[in-house]
């Protein structure tokens, strides 16, 4: 197969292992696993590859997910004729999928190999075959061939293998695609084949299939993006779909606003030896190595520089250095909250470094001077902070089919990436770095506080949390909090993407929120960061700070708030959430793409959990709206 150039960045989403794209010649394919990654084309390892250009380092992240460090996709290089230019040819690989081929002219079908190289010609009339729109997922991860001859044959195990032949009359709907089988005559339409039951928990495709015997066809647990057509226990509903379907793949996205270590760490006089660039470039080549096993290499080569310092010291000071210990003390030194989610523990750090100025290579912050704003908002706004830079670390720990939050567990998403359990010390994931400028604002706690305790406030936020937890309990997922403190930040947080689009610049895809909610009355967090990484390694343009300044962000709040009095789509978006909900899993009230809705690559949540009328007083005799600002 020809090389197909795509953008590293698209490797961690949408394309990563797993994903369904259409190369330039019209093939699809499924991106392979990481298995396969720095490979030949002959699936053998390449041998010379220097991993410390690819490496990331982000400590938190890598603690979280339980990874040595992480990997960016390899860039594409061709030799130099010098040959003094490293990590060339480097490639990730991409198998054929959908296996099973139709004839444009005739509509016969045919079954070709994951590995096919080149085009595929039909037996009868000779032209190019092109690969069917249809495959078929579980919610476990797994996709498949549509189970064809099983389908038309009504049979797990049919006798006959065809052929086939696939007809479309040219109506608009799945019954007008028919099936049939040249060789016993059996036929069968695709009518309602995509159909499933909202819970999940029945497809018609697996109720339909062995219709006859009354038994339920499940999943075979197929993995092709490993390279292999075994299947494995599974026994969830197999669903059809599109192979363009949006609901094929979901990227399990994790990402981390850098810190840096001196942030935390007290002063240690081995980690500022061992930063020096000699010694940093002799640890990035040997990075693969154990800190012991590194001891007396350094001590050999660096002798004058370490020779006051222990063995114990220099391992520590590696480790350090790597991600891998962490020195914390005083107000930077991370809280565990009992009963707390997991990723809200880990933005805690985030929370407390973001809310005072630093000055760091990859993070600088400024607190934006508010004695100008008016004294209306000041009884809201507690903090301004301009972050001039920042690096977020982009981590790809898994994905999902068919729902963006399915059942799984986190070590089974991360375990759909490989076939093959990580050598020690090479447990690694996708990811890549990117910088950008960002405003960061906590509101008063106070305030808050006294406002969410209020009785019309609760019942609000109630409605939208039952609707909430009908779906984990359909879905058989684990419901995290959703308070009134959240929908307030969440929501308000969109408002002003929506007016910072006219404002600085940004398209609303450029932009991206960060949330930081926590009502535990000993370590409360009540802020939002919007932030742009779309830049480079330079940054950006500095417009998306300009207006977090007091001249400029006053009169951009104030617009925020006044779009949110009143939607197009008013009276019925208002009163939606006085009946039920809008929006995905009905988890929205009065919130619609008028008003409130943002680009998915822009919500942490996925569009749900908003309520302009939580932000501002929707009519004269409203008392759940936060913001009072005439």
């Amino acid at each position: 197969m020809k090389l197909n150039p795509i953008r590293r960045g698209q490797l961690i989403t949408p394309f990563g292992p797993g994903a369904l794209h259409v190369l330039r010649n019209g093939i699809s394919v499924i991106t392979a696993g990481l298995d396969h990654w720095f490979e030949t084309n002959d699936g053998t390892k390449i041998q010379d590859v220097d991993t410390a250009e690819f490496r990331i380092d982000e400590w938190r992240l890598s603690r979280e997910l339980n990874v040595n460090h992480f990997m960016a996709p390899p860039e594409f290089r061709i030799p130099s004729k010098s040959g003094d230019l490293k990590n060339t040819l480097l490639k990730i690989p991409v198998l054929r999928f959908p296996e099973w081929y139709v004839c444009p002219k005739c509509g016969l079908m045919k079954k070709d190999v994951l590995h096919c190289a080149g085009y595929v010609n039909c037996m009868d009339c000779k032209r190019r075959m092109i690969q069917v729109r249809f495959i078929a997922m579980c919610d476990q991860g797994h996709v498949q061939d549509f189970p064809w001859l099983e389908w038309v044959h009504r049979s797990a195990e049919p006798a006959c293998i065809g052929p086939l032949r696939y007809t479309a009359t040219g109506g608009g709907s799945l019954n007008a695609i028919k099936i049939s089988c040249r060789a016993c005559g059996e036929k069968r339409t695709l009518e309602n084949v995509t159909a499933a039951d909202p819970t999940g928990q029945s497809t018609y495709l697996s109720s339909n299939l062995l219709r006859e015997t009354g038994n339920v066809y499940f999943c075979k647990g197929v993995t092709p993006w490993l390279g292999t057509e075994n299947g494995g226990d599974c026994n969830r509903p197999l669903r059809a779909a599109l192979r363009s379907a949006t609901n094929v793949y979901y990227s399990d996205i994790k990402s981390s606003i850098y810190l840096p270590f001196v942030l935390f760490s007290e002063k240690n006089n081995a980690t500022d030896i061992l930063k020096t660039p000699q010694i940093k470039t002799f640890l990035n080549i040997r990075a693969e190595d154990e800190p012991d096993d590194l001891l007396k290499p350094l001590r050999k080569k660096y002798k004058d520089l370490l020779q006051d310092l222990s063995d114990g010291e220099i391992a520590e000071a590696i480790e350090i250095i790597r991600g891998l210990r962490i020195e914390g003390t005083g107000k930077n030194k991370q809280k565990i909250i009992e009963g707390e989610d997991r990723w809200t523990s880990f933005r805690r750090l985030e929370f407390s470094v973001l809310s005072a100025p630093h000055n760091e290579d990859d993070l600088l912050t400024v607190q934006a001077d508010t004695t100008g704003l008016s004294t209306v908002l000041k009884k809201y706004i507690d903090k301004i902070m301009l972050v001039e830079r920042l690096r977020e670390t982009r981590v790809l720990a898994g994905f999902s089919r068919v729902i963006p939050e399915s059942g799984l567990a986190q070590d089974q998403k991360k375990a759909l990436l490989r076939r093959n359990k990580p050598e020690e010390g090479k447990n690694w994931l996708p990811a890549c770095k990117v910088y950008g400028e960002g405003i960061f604002i906590t509101l008063r706690e106070d305030v808050l506080r006294q406002w969410e305790f209020l009785e019309s406030v609760k019942n609000r936020s109630e409605i939208l949390n039952r609707q909430y937890l009908k779906v984990c309990a359909e879905r058989g997922f684990n419901p995290k909090a959703i308070t009134a403190r959240f929908i307030l930040i969440h929501t308000l947080s969109h408002l002003l993407i929506n007016r910072l689009t006219f404002e600085c610049g940004y398209s609303s895809a450029s932009l991206r929120e960060r949330l930081y909610v926590s009502d535990n009355a000993d370590a409360p967090m009540a802020g939002f960061l919007i932030y742009t990484s779309s830049g480079d390694a330079e940054g950006t343009m500095g417009g998306l700070v300009r207006m977090g300044k007091t001249e400029n962000f006053e009169p951009l709040f104030r617009r925020a708030l006044e779009n949110a009095t009143w939607c197009s789509a008013d009276p019925v978006c208002g009163e939606t959430g006085d009946y039920g909900g809008q929006g995905p899993d009905s988890c929205n009230l009065a919130a619609c793409h008028n008003c409130c809705l943002v680009p998915e690559t822009s919500c942490e949540e996925f569009n749900r959990f908003l309520d302009r009328c939580l932000v501002v007083p929707k009519a004269a005799d409203n008392k759940h709206g936060f913001l009072i600002i005439n």
